[in-house]
């Protein structure tokens, strides 16, 4: 797990009560934490409140998947909160205030999602978590009327950081009934060993208050219910990179050997353990043989690429980006762009036409051999000014850099 070791302002820090390291050590993937409002020492409400909820609600035209509304332990059809937006709206699937009204008056929870892509807070928020745990993320909103469970007992498939942001909300915290469960392993196919669990002492029996928060490595079972007025609360789901997932990755870089690729035979029953026996032993020998001569790099070039499709970078102004290069000059602070994947692949010192390239999402940018450490210097993660890049020229230094911001690879600081 990649994090930040150091203390002091960071994203983790508004989840948990404890240091970086202890959380990585003791919590993650394995215990839940508990951390309380005055040992977090701030509450949620510039991450989300609820004017934000009614903002989004009411003004941002929010569309399906981005909202659903649950009772019962069951999800409501979409036509019973949305319809079209009228004259130069008319998507059918648009948010209904007033249908949304009549739902959490009746006993319905509210759940905005993808709010890590919608709310300009937690679209901050989530790409410095993301950067911190290494692993990507994303934030849902919960909002349940008084005395109302949204959803049963159940686990997910993800890591989760709850943040209580308004109300009271009771919850429930039980052991796994599967550990560490994967995306093809959600709570639905262990609904009877569920609800055999919540018959067990809870690990964890309390009330969140505004500004509590809580860990759930995934796998946790749990189940909340708002209390006296209505609750507001955060979950910030964390998609954590797994060990079969490397295996997955391994697998595919086998598909290449020959002896892994050759065909069974046509003359034996392949049902008969007996007979299909001496194949699988062989296999299993050429596997071993064929994992041993996979290189490192392979795989990490892979769960980079991996890492750029799920994870977000921070938000960049389009229209701020190109006033920013319009008036650039040799001491315009800089920095990188923040959560921004990408791979630099050096220039062959061999070849002469080699060219230094870095891998982004959806593109690759190729720039001259001879802007290695100018390049390095940008990327570097410390705010620098053009006129810091070493092994340029001046022109070549706003050159480099100017291409770089229009590349949402550097952002002013």
């Amino acid at each position: 797990m990649t994090v930040e070791m150091q203390t002091g302002d960071t994203a983790l820090a508004r989840c948990v009560a404890c240091s970086a390291q202890t959380f990585a050590e003791q919590h993650w993937g394995r215990e839940p934490l508990l951390s309380r409002a005055d040992e977090l020492g701030t509450d949620f409400d510039d991450l989300l409140s609820p004017g934000a909820v009614d903002e989004l609600v009411s003004a941002r035209g929010l569309r399906t998947p981005f909202l659903r509304m649950a009772k019962d332990g069951g999800v409501l059809p979409a036509t019973s909160f949305t319809r079209g937006g009228g004259a130069g709206a008319g998507v059918g699937d648009q948010v209904a205030d007033d249908k949304v009204l009549a739902a959490i008056a009746d006993g319905a929870t509210l759940v905005l999602q993808g709010l890590h892509r919608a709310w300009p807070p937690l679209v901050q928020f989530n790409a410095r978590l993301a950067q911190e745990l290494g692993h990507p993320s994303q934030i849902n909103a919960y909002i349940t009327p008084p005395e109302n469970q949204g959803f049963a007992p159940h686990h997910d498939v993800h890591d989760v950081f709850v943040l209580q942001v308004s109300g009271r909300k009771h919850w429930t915290i039980h052991r796994p009934v599967v550990e560490d469960p994967l995306d093809n392993q959600p709570f639905g196919g262990f609904k009877a060993a569920i609800a055999e669990r919540v018959t067990e002492a809870p690990l964890i029996d309390t009330v969140l208050e505004p500004g509590d928060a809580l860990y759930l490595p995934r796998g946790t079972v749990h189940a909340a219910q708002a209390l006296g007025e209505i609750s507001i609360h955060l979950t910030v789901g964390v998609h954590p990179l797994t060990r079969y997932g490397l295996v997955r990755v391994l697998l595919d870089a086998v598909q290449d050997d020959p002896e892994l690729r050759a065909s069974l035979p046509m003359d034996i029953d392949l049902g008969d353990p007996d007979a299909l026996g001496p194949h699988l032993s062989a296999t299993v020998a050429a596997l071993q043989n064929a994992l041993q001569r996979v290189p490192p790099s392979r795989v990490a070039a892979r769960l980079a690429a991996d890492l750029m499709q799920r994870t977000r970078p921070e938000a960049i102004g389009p229209l701020a980006l190109l006033a920013a290069i319009e008036s650039l000059d040799q001491d315009t602070p800089l920095r990188r762009r923040g959560a921004l994947r990408l791979q630099l692949v050096p220039a062959d010192p061999q070849d002469e036409r080699e060219r230094l390239k870095i891998v982004l999402l959806d593109r690759t940018l190729e720039l001259p051999a001879d802007t290695a450490d100018a390049v390095s210097a940008a990327l570097g993660g410390q705010v620098f000014t053009p006129a810091d890049l070493p092994g340029l020229d001046t022109e070549d230094q706003l050159t480099l850099t100017r291409r770089l911001l229009r590349e949402g690879i550097l952002v002013p600081a």
